[in-house]
């Protein structure tokens, strides 16, 4: 594997392992740290299995990206803090242990607590998942869900489904997610059809 190269995570076990790594560098509880995990290592921490690529941490202030960036820098840099224009986001990711894990600020306003990672949402909508010595907060499954639903990604989305449909969903922060990020409506129906099935 080559320096730049990361390769995705083999499973909540791994996920934890690095995780609990990061964590303990940045170490959240000591600096006062607000952050959200999001992506698909969000939902797998959660217990949902499906494919994980990388980690991703979600911060409100550039400084916070700096800082993490400083605490992983023994660690292969795979992207320096650096403000994507097009994304709005400033951004900074590293290679811990061949998995990829970045920190980034999502800069775009919103009025809206129904999105993954921007507006209210991730700040309003979230869960403690214990990780080791650590209660990390980790987006809930039902703006995850919306997600995939919006990049149309079956292979993400269904796992979630299925989990929720076992543990319980919001249908209604699902619904409004789907309203605002435009997700079909035949496909609305099924899913809010799927999540209402015991």
């Amino acid at each position: 594997m080559g320096q730049n190269e990361t390769r995705p995570l083999r499973g909540q076990a791994e996920l934890r392992k690095i995780l609990s790594t990061v964590l303990d560098l940045i170490d959240p509880d000591a600096t006062g740290l607000d952050y959200r995990l999001v992506g698909t290592s969000a939902a797998l921490l959660q217990g949902v299995e499906l494919p994980a690529g990388d980690i991703d941490i979600l911060v409100a202030r550039r400084a916070d990206v700096d800082s993490i960036a400083a605490a992983l820098s023994r660690f292969p840099c795979l992207h320096p803090p650096v403000w994507l224009r097009d994304a709005r986001q400033y951004f900074a990711d590293y290679r811990v242990d061949d998995i990829g894990v970045g920190a980034s600020t999502v800069e775009r306003p919103a009025d809206t607590d129904a999105h993954e990672c921007i507006g209210t949402g991730p700040w309003q909508h979230y869960v403690h998942v214990h990780c080791g010595t650590y209660l990390v907060p980790a987006v809930r499954l039902e703006l995850r869900l919306v997600s995939e639903l919006h990049r149309d990604r079956p292979d993400r989305y269904m796992p979630l489904i299925d989990h929720m449909r076992v543990h319980g969903a919001d249908l209604q922060l699902v619904q409004r997610g789907m309203g605002e990020r435009g997700v079909q409506p035949t496909l609305q129906a099924r899913v809010l059809d799927l999540l209402r099935q015991p």
